[in-house]
């Protein structure tokens, strides 16, 4: 059976129709696979920012006619490309597992200077969601005081873009991390066998891109995002396999293809971003990712009513929750659950290691030095905003998630990470080598939690030690975050229900 996939002529848009063409050949090693590579209507207009464009169909509405035509049997697009409605003669059929779907900050090393002194910030970007909504953010997590930042139109592919970056007069430049992962990394195993159209001429077009993205990153500092403050656009990361609604053939053949979970979670995104109107001029940014403990969603943004959005919601398996009297819920506030204070650990800073995965901001000790190759990982964005006044660049976080959230960098560090974890003297032993940099010491006073029946754990050291003072805690129904506090609750026979955060925990529990 001969199949032809097609997609835009980008270096980007190839590589996504070469791993669905792979995908395919995998699963049906017999097939012949062709390409077809055209221009879409946003690859020709390179002036307008793209919320000025027509809002349907810029970047796929030729393939959507090609394939009722019959010109060729599949497309396959960045998801997040496509109009939110749904077609009446396509479908979108399958997806591969999505990349990652947070934006990458560059942030040029010769200019950074210049922002510190200056406090003012240029950054390119075409998108309003983003402009938006890390507006406040950015002011926070760099570790500079911002007076200005202004977010200047750009256009082009994601090369096209770093190299205005490098060339104007700018600071930095949003993109998309799922594209530049993909181009940084991209290994097609053979070429296809027959490219149809104007097709780029040989595969070592693409070791020319990662060569001049792999240097124009060694001129940047990076950040990578974080979903709580900047969600993606929906389906940002994830590749949509459309095909005609009368090609049953096709449907049956890529089925096999399809990941159910990034499938749905897409499917959530549009239909969210579809209920406030939809389309790219939108100030929305809407995530869902999908964990063993629930399915995260965030949502941030501004709609064209000005009605501000603003949440961060866990769906997980809480039948039988029923609100509870507050005078039996601990803690009521954060100085309740201050068990310990912290006494410094004299320790001279490794002179190997290069990644550093911090669990609170006093675990890096004000005399370390920092420097600029070095990676910082936090393990929330409290821990973010805290080290970036003490003017540490963090260049990601786990997002409170735990730290078995993958920080999915090694394309970007271009090798393995190998972590070194910040924390305290009784920091659990879990995925990552630890190093103590203080201790926890017990507060004065005893621990009377008398008539409380309901507990929220924000460390699994507090439990362990609130344990120990009162046995009887065993019994009792308990609560926390994902991650380690979770897997301590769980070491000593309790099965914790997860909420996000504290905060959520009361709101929802308490009457």
């Amino acid at each position: 059976m001969r199949v032809t996939i097609a997609s835009r002529r980008s270096d980007l848009a190839r590589i996504q129709a070469y791993q669905v063409g792979e995908a395919l050949r995998a699963t049906h090693p017999q097939i012949e696979i062709n390409y077809s590579f055209h221009e879409s209507l946003g690859d020709k207009n390179l002036t307008d920012p793209l919320w000025k464009m027509p809002e349907k169909g810029v970047f796929t509405q030729d393939f959507r006619e090609g394939l009722l035509r019959g010109d060729f049997d599949l497309v396959v697009h960045s998801w997040k490309d496509l109009a939110i409605e749904v077609d009446p003669e396509t479908e979108i059929v399958a997806t591969l597992p999505r990349a990652d779907a947070r934006d990458l900050l560059l942030v040029r090393r010769d200019r950074w200077e210049e922002v510190e002194r200056t406090g003012l910030m240029s950054i390119l970007t075409s998108s309003p969601r983003r402009a938006y909504n890390l507006e406040s953010f950015l002011r926070d997590a760099l570790p500079s005081k911002i007076h200005e930042l202004r977010f200047e139109n750009v256009r082009g592919n994601v090369q096209t873009r770093v190299r205005k970056m490098l060339e104007q007069d700018v600071d930095g430049l949003i993109v998309a991390k799922a594209a530049m992962d993909r181009l940084l990394s991209a290994r097609v195993s053979e070429p296809p066998a027959v490219a149809v159209g104007p097709a780029c001429a040989a595969f070592d077009e693409f070791a020319k891109t990662r060569d001049f993205l792999r240097e124009a990153l060694s001129q940047c500092r990076w950040m990578v995002l974080p979903l709580s403050a900047n969600p993606s656009a929906p389906a940002q990361g994830a590749l949509a396999i459309e095909i005609s609604r009368k090609r049953g053939d096709i449907r049956q053949l890529i089925a096999p293809l399809n990941c159910i979970d990034t499938f749905t979670a897409v499917e959530h995104e549009r239909a969210i971003l579809r209920s406030y109107g939809g389309g790219c001029h939108q100030k929305i940014g809407v995530s869902v990712v999908r964990r063993p403990f629930g399915e995260v969603t965030f949502l941030r943004g501004l709609t064209d009513d000005g009605v501000v959005l603003d949440s961060r919601s866990i769906e997980t398996p809480r039948a039988g929750i029923n609100k509870i009297p507050r005078e039996q819920l601990w803690p009521l506030d954060a100085s309740e659950a201050r068990l310990f204070w912290s006494e410094r650990i004299e320790i001279r800073q490794p002179a190997d290691a290069l990644s550093f995965w911090i669990a609170k901001a006093d675990a890096l000790p004000d005399d370390w030095k920092m420097g600029d190759r070095q990676i910082i990982w936090t393990s929330g964005l409290q821990t973010w905003k805290r080290l970036a006044k003490r003017g540490v660049w963090v260049n990601g976080s786990a997002e409170s998630l735990g730290e078995q959230e993958s920080a999915r960098i090694e394309t970007l560090a271009s090798s393995e990470i190998k972590w070194l974890k910040l924390t305290h003297d009784r920091g659990y032993d879990g995925d990552i080598p630890t190093l103590a940099t203080y201790r926890l010491v017990p507060r004065d006073g005893g621990l009377d939690l008398t008539g409380r029946k309901h507990f929220f754990w924000k460390s699994g050291s507090s439990f362990e030690y609130a344990l120990s003072q009162n046995p009887w805690l065993q019994e009792m129904m308990h609560y926390c975050g994902p991650g380690n506090t979770q897997r301590i609750l769980r070491k000593h026979g309790v099965e914790p229900t997860v909420f996000l955060d504290h905060e959520q925990w009361l709101e929802e529990m308490s009457q």
